[in-house]
């Protein structure tokens, strides 16, 4: 497991133990597990330096440390399938409720530490990420060389990611595509993704078919497919957010119930590979 990595936001009337604290990740470790960490030497910035919990905090610094492991992390009773390995990459097809890396509860149970252990490879990285709840294809690096490359193709949008959706709703906007352009901000704390005003940030390209809806997204914004499709009156079955927060849905997982999944599928990711020139497309099963 990686280490934490905390971006403090406070300026320097706070200490940086006090920006550690009011971080989700900082928070959650505690005061005392701070100190701890403080005086074992595991509080480092980015050169690896060690950083006082009494010192001055600067705003867009960044500090790292690690977190325990949760003690009651939920096992997910659902295997990585692999679509492609090769000496750059490794592909897999997520299944639902797999976070892609540690975040929260969520550590060993992750797409990224069971390939780290399957694999006894410790540099491999995710090249982008899928929520939790979504299913399908993901893609790994596996060594550090190659990395920013195969990431800069998503950062440039060189990528052609596709997904599939269902919805129970009844869909009045035509048979031709809807393309869906806003802004969508998430902020720490709030779990749900809000549409505010401001310059466009989220392009999200939707057609109906016949059995649910194909999802074509030009931008890479935290839910936006899931805000999009809420937004037009077609939320995705089972989502536990949108259009309204469900929580008797999103504890399901945590009780070892694990029968309804969000409804939507990443089935595929298209590019030129930026190493060797070739053309690639991989594709879930699932989709």
């Amino acid at each position: 497991m990686d280490a934490t990595r905390v971006v403090l936001r406070a300026d320097a009337d706070h200490s940086v133990g006090a920006a550690l604290l009011a971080s989700k990740a900082g928070a959650e470790v505690g005061l005392d597990g701070l100190i701890a960490r403080s005086d074992a030497g595991e509080l480092v910035d980015l050169d690896g330096r060690r950083v006082a919990l009494d010192a001055p905090s600067r705003a867009g610094s960044a500090v790292f440390f690690y977190r325990d492991l949760p003690a009651d992390e939920p096992p997910i009773p659902f295997d990585l399938e692999l679509i492609h390995e090769d000496a750059d990459l490794i592909v897999v097809d997520k299944p639902h409720f797999l976070a892609t890396m540690p975040r929260g509860r969520h550590v060993v149970q992750t797409a990224l530490v069971r390939l780290r252990r399957d694999y006894g490879n410790d540099d491999i990285a995710p090249v982008h990420r899928l929520d939790r709840l979504t299913a399908g294809v993901l893609m790994f690096t596996r060594r550090p060389a190659v990395r920013r490359a195969y990431q800069e193709l998503f950062a440039d949008r060189r990528v052609r990611k596709t997904y599939r959706a269902t919805s129970d709703r009844p869909w009045h906007h035509g048979d031709a595509e809807v393309r869906v352009a806003n802004r969508i901000e998430k902020t720490a704390g709030d779990l749900r993704a809000r549409v505010v005003d401001g310059e466009v940030n989220a392009i999200s390209r939707i057609t109906r078919t016949g059995d649910g809806f194909l999802l074509v997204p030009e931008t890479g914004r935290t839910h936006q497919l899931r805000v999009h499709l809420a937004g037009l009156g077609v939320p995705i079955v089972d989502d536990p957010l949108y259009p309204e927060v469900r929580p008797e849905l999103a504890e399901l997982p945590d009780h070892g119930d694990f029968s309804r999944p969000l409804r939507l599928v990443a089935t595929s990711l298209e590019f030129d590979d930026p190493i060797t020139g070739q053309a690639r497309s991989f594709r879930s099963r699932r989709a």
